[in-house]
């Protein structure tokens, strides 16, 4: 029997929070289904997201990042470049590609906000699995019905 085979792409900035998600996701989608792939940025997760859903392989694409002001450059302007590149290449490829990505506008590298943000990403990993399962369920159910 074959299991139902998902990619979930992180970003390695900020690791000590974005892995959090993956630990979420793990939490409903069996490890052993799970192919996981690291990048550098957020900005990197588009392009690898839409190479792994023209695979064939996965049946739905995780994305994880924290974007935050770093004081330079517009973070929402990356953050929003991201989630679109991320709908694009899901819209492109016919599979699902979500996004696990959160942009605080007041994250400081407290401990205090560190914690906060890496329960959230918990949650947000959790919810990145249930969308993947449902959206799964729901396109075969689709399938089927054709």
């Amino acid at each position: 029997m074959t299991h139902t085979r998902y990619a979930f792409v992180k970003a390695n900035w900020h690791a000590d929070i974005v892995d959090r998600a993956l630990d979420g996701f793990l939490e409903l989608i069996p490890a052993d289904q799970v192919d996981v792939f690291d990048v550098p940025g957020a900005f990197e997760m588009p392009l690898l997201a839409r190479d792994l859903a023209q695979t064939g392989r996965y049946a739905a694409v995780a994305c994880a990042a924290f974007v935050v002001d770093g004081g330079i450059y517009r973070h929402d302007f990356v953050a929003q470049a991201v989630v679109d590149g991320l709908m694009r290449a899901g819209l492109e490829t016919g599979v699902p590609v979500l996004s696990v990505s959160l942009t605080p506008h007041q994250y400081q590298e407290t401990d205090h906000h560190t914690a906060i943000y890496r329960a959230h990403f918990v949650e947000k990993g959790r919810e990145a699995a249930r969308a993947a399962l449902k959206i799964v369920e729901t396109r075969a159910a689709l399938t089927r019905a054709a």
